[in-house]
């Protein structure tokens, strides 16, 4: 393998990211991009790294380790219902990966980006032990009102969820050697595993549940019960989950067979990066569904109080338990 030098890697980059959004003035290349925004803007910054989210030898190629920093990042802008703008990269690289592995991470990001309408505007690469991916995002809106958080939920309020749940962590297993990848076809365990190595942000489901009056909203990264937790606490209210509304992914109870409880996977494994929100009783969710083109479930409500209840079946309740980074050590795929 060759030595690989920053600026000829940084020129190779810039080819690849040349076209620039309608708010970047001054992209890649210069000391600084510089944006011209309108509106109001939400920043995110999120980060992937190896040993932790991802192994390389496990990974059908680098550019799918590429596509999942920029989604999860942007994943982040959807729970805020922003229009996702510009990303800023910071890549680790270890010795082991040269020039062209490093031009291979960087087209997977180069795909979603053209899919999501973002421009790569900017940003660093160094030496690094393992190899790691810090994306910082930019959303905007044409109004501050405009953007959500988590602390807006109110008593009376639905609780909905985007999509379906476990699919990640159904993948997760899969990826790891565990469950049952024959109690499913290999369609459908290819989709499972895609949803663990390959997630799409839901960025215009995002943007129709906050025009839609939505008034909490929160991604689901850490697994429902975890991030549950987060909007109750940031909003100060109570939130009751049925568990038998929660729309559990084709093919999660199959996989888990005697392995993994799948109710339990759905609620705490976490990558699902569906969309959590809550919105007025009057919100047409059938209406909604069809603008976003996704499933939109309701699965509980928004009562006064503290905490999350998930009920069970018979009266019982599961403990809203979710992934928490630096207490569980996560074993990557």
């Amino acid at each position: 393998m060759g030595r690989m030098g920053e600026f000829d890697l940084l020129a190779r980059v810039r080819e690849r990211i040349a076209k620039q959004g309608p708010r970047v003035l001054l992209g890649s290349g210069d000391d600084a991009a510089i944006t011209v925004p309108g509106g109001a803007t939400a920043t995110s910054v999120d980060a992937i790294v190896e040993g932790v989210h991802f192994r390389r030898a496990s990974e059908p190629g680098l550019g799918w380790i590429g596509h999942k920093a920029l989604a999860t990042a942007l994943s982040d802008l959807a729970a805020m219902g922003a229009e996702a703008g510009e990303a800023y990269t910071a890549l680790g690289v270890p010795d082991d990966l040269d020039e062209d592995g490093c031009l291979e991470l960087l087209d997977g990001m180069v795909e979603l980006a053209r899919e999501t309408g973002v421009t790569l505007a900017g940003g660093d690469v160094s030496a690094s032990p393992v190899l790691f991916i810090a994306v910082t995002v930019v959303g905007h809106s044409a109004e501050p009102a405009a953007l959500l958080g988590r602390s807006g939920a109110r008593p009376g309020d639905r609780l909905v969820v985007t999509g379906e749940l476990g699919a990640a962590a159904a993948g997760l297993l899969l990826a790891e050697g565990g469950g049952e990848p024959d109690a499913v076809a290999p369609p459908q365990r290819r989709r499972l595993l895609e949803r663990q190595l390959r997630p799409l942000p839901r960025l215009a489901a995002g943007r129709a549940l906050a025009a839609a009056g939505a008034t909490a909203m929160i991604d689901l990264s850490d697994g429902l019960g975890g991030d549950a937790r987060h909007l109750a606490e940031a909003s100060g209210v109570r939130l009751r989950i049925d568990a038998d509304a929660l729309p559990l992914a084709e093919g999660l109870e199959e996989v888990c067979g005697a392995a993994a409880d799948p109710l339990r996977l759905a609620v705490s494994g976490g990558e699902d990066y569906e969309l959590l929100a809550s919105l007025p009783t009057a919100a047409d969710l059938e209406a909604l569904a069809a603008e976003i083109g996704i499933g939109l479930t309701e699965i509980g409500e928004v009562l006064a109080g503290s905490g999350v209840e998930i009920r069970l079946p018979g009266g019982r309740t599961m403990e809203p338990s979710g992934f928490e980074q630096l207490r569980r050590p996560r074993t990557a795929p």
